[in-house]
């Protein structure tokens, strides 16, 4: 039974293990979905495996902390200030299987 797996979720590369929680950008899931991503290898103590199977379960969607971003040129008068929160959802690794 590997202890870990590489999934890719996003773009992004995750290494994770059973009972794991992570926040990952949006998924088009909905809360209490269950879906298995796309695994890219497995692994134990001894080495790593290519393929397996993840299950996982979106617990939330929830939205990042707020990043604020100001600018400015001097002597001009000129100054902006924006902002934005990135929309994030909340994922628990449920099991790990070997291929």
């Amino acid at each position: 039974m590997p202890n870990y797996a590489v999934i890719a979720l996003g773009g992004k590369q995750y290494r994770v293990r059973e009972g794991e929680r992570l926040l990952v950008d949006r998924l088009a899931h909905d809360e209490g979905a269950s879906f298995q991503p796309r695994v890219l290898a497995t692994g134990d103590d001894g080495g790593i495996a290519d393929g397996g199977a993840v299950t996982a379960t979106v617990e939330e969607h929830v939205l990042g902390r707020k990043v604020r971003v100001f600018t400015y040129k001097p002597k001009r008068n000129s100054r902006r200030s924006r902002g934005h929160r990135s929309r994030l959802s909340r994922v628990r690794i449920e099991s790990i299987t070997a291929g």
